[in-house]
């Protein structure tokens, strides 16, 4: 969480919502008007699959060995899919769906029964909770 909080503000992204689930993770940020999205979602995932490799790898983890998969004829380590699923906001009613929809993901898929229940969200922050992970940017619907 401190590797997104640190990227958001280094690229200047405004944080509005997040999941973190078992196999993905939905983000719901605005960047600089000027900045296309792509290649900076690429970063990201780039320090955060290194990141996770090197604590996998020094922990010994099984967890490890399931992110081998081939590709371009050899075995590489993939801890994220090639593609990113991105969607353009246009309304501050769209903003809000999303996010709703990052909140609501744990509950859809039956890891918990209330939004309050998974702590990898930004729930605790709307919800004004004491266990806030990450610090949301509220000001950027404004």
């Amino acid at each position: 969480m401190d590797r997104l909080h640190k990227f958001c503000h280094d690229y200047q992204l405004r944080l509005l919502g997040y999941v973190v689930m078992p196999e993905h993770v939905h983000l719901v940020i605005v960047p600089p008007e000027d900045v296309e999205l792509g290649p900076l979602v690429g970063e990201l995932k780039r320090i955060t699959a290194r990141d996770s490799q090197k604590l996998l790898k020094s922990s010994e983890s099984d967890l490890y060995a399931r992110l081998l998969v081939p590709r371009d004829g050899k075995e590489k380590t993939a801890v994220w899919q090639r593609r990113c699923f991105d969607h353009n906001c246009r309304t501050e009613e769209s903003v809000w769906e999303k996010v709703n929809y990052c909140h609501n993901n744990p509950v859809k898929r039956g890891l918990v029964r209330q939004p309050a229940g998974w702590k990898w969200s930004s729930y605790s922050y709307y919800a004004a909770s004491d266990n806030v992970l990450l610090e949301i940017d509220i000001a950027a619907t404004e």
